[in-house]
């Protein structure tokens, strides 16, 4: 298991060429815990990682990927979203953006921490997201024992059907997202 990153620029992701952790459990919207290996069944998998339904990057974002579902599954693709939301959470996310895809619920952060992704906020986000957003997301102790909201940067992560990292995309500036024809080009690249 990777550390948690100090800080959001400091993330060391899963990169090109490396197999995804397939063993790690992820949350159903159902609540069920599966391994991300049986998840992904064997199918090519547009994966990305959001910080949550309560983030209008992030909103903005699923929609994007709601306009290019279709393409991406002619393609031979399955879309899957991964945030620290908790199942109800995702069921609001799910009906508020009319998802048609499914999302995993990452609550301890545990699976955006098998790909380098997670890292601990600043007292000052900890504390603002927690009282503007109501967060409820277990604390966890950084470096200095200091009790911090743990987030994944935003990440998306093309697989094949082997379950290796085809392209991914990881910006700790969690207000860049890729755009959605990029993300096109490189789910043709995979055979």
């Amino acid at each position: 298991m990777k550390t948690i990153a100090e800080s959001a620029d400091q993330v060391r992701p899963l990169l090109n060429g490396q197999y995804i952790p397939s063993s790690i459990e992820v949350t159903t919207v159902k609540g069920k815990k599966l391994p991300l290996g049986e998840v992904l069944n064997g199918k090519k998998t547009i994966l990305f990682f959001y910080r949550g339904g309560w983030c209008p990057f992030c909103n903005t974002q699923m929609g994007q990927l709601k306009q290019i579902e279709s393409q991406l599954s002619k393609l031979g693709f399955q879309l899957i979203g991964i945030s620290t939301d908790n199942e109800q959470d995702l069921q609001k996310s799910i009906g508020k953006n009319q998802l048609d895809y499914q999302l995993l619920a990452d609550f301890n952060s545990v699976v955006s921490q098998a790909f380098g992704l997670a890292f601990y906020s600043s007292q000052k986000t900890t504390e603002r997201y927690l009282a503007a957003m109501g967060l409820k997301n277990p604390l966890q102790k950084n470096k200095a024992g200091e009790l911090r909201l743990v987030l994944p940067v935003p990440a998306i992560y093309v697989i094949d059907s082997r379950g290796l990292v085809q392209f991914n995309y990881v910006n700790p500036n969690f207000k860049v997202r890729l755009h959605e024809e990029l993300l096109l080009k490189a789910a043709e690249l995979v055979k």
